[in-house]
């Protein structure tokens, strides 16, 4: 049975471009796996501390010396790379603040890059056989051809942190210009149709892949 994991980071609920773009991809994913399984982690309802001092002190603490209280500092820690693990389509939806991911998505990533779960002593990535789709909404344009694409720092560190934990089949739909949302240039609905296709085709390739391991 094949699974996806979404990993939401906006705070605008409804109002997100990033999460109604999400909706579309996985209605179309359910239609493609009608047997699949579908995991949500919310960031914005997720009590995802920063890294901190007793975290990283249980982190470099090897596992079978670790405290009871060693063991709960680093039990969402343990949560969040078992969804990561059990998935074969990663989806990240998030916005994009000041040229970057959010502080929240950031934390995410710091929970899930783990050595000994994603990464093997040597650094290689352990996180493999999967694909990961982006589906990122920022109110500047920083696709091919921008004068301003040398900020697009989110697409640049997303890509590498997943290439690092072992994902390389990595795709972004990168929704630019949603600025003229909120200032009502353009309804949310025709906003986020102008880039349907890109979904679709993001999910229907989740299916060919799946089939294709599993062949």
């Amino acid at each position: 049975m094949p699974r996806l994991l979404i990993v939401e980071t906006s705070p605008r609920g409804d109002f997100s471009i990033s999460r109604n773009m999400t909706r579309r991809f996985v209605d179309r994913w359910r239609a493609a796996h009608p047997d699949g399984e579908v995991v949500i982690r919310d960031l914005m309802e997720t009590d995802l501390p920063f890294v901190n001092a007793p975290w990283l002190q249980a982190y470099f603490t090897p596992p079978e010396q670790h405290s009871d209280e060693m063991k709960n500092v680093l039990r969402l820690s343990d949560e969040l790379v078992a969804e990561l693990l059990a998935t074969d389509h990663l989806v990240i939806a998030t916005p994009v603040y000041n040229f970057n991911i959010p502080a929240a998505l950031k934390a995410w990533v710091d929970h899930v890059v783990r050595k000994g779960l994603t990464l093997g002593a040597d650094g290689s990535g352990l996180v493999t056989g999967k694909r990961a789709t982006v589906l990122m909404a920022s109110g500047g344009v920083y696709t091919e051809g921008s004068p301003i694409r040398d900020r697009d720092i989110a697409t640049q560190y997303l890509r590498l942190i997943l290439k690092v934990i072992g994902i390389t089949d990595v795709a972004f739909v990168a929704a630019g210009n949603a600025k003229a949302v909120d200032l009502g240039q353009i309804g949310r609905d025709e906003f986020i149709s102008r880039f349907q296709d890109e979904i679709d085709a993001e999910a229907a390739n989740s299916a060919v892949g799946i089939e294709s391991a599993a062949a």
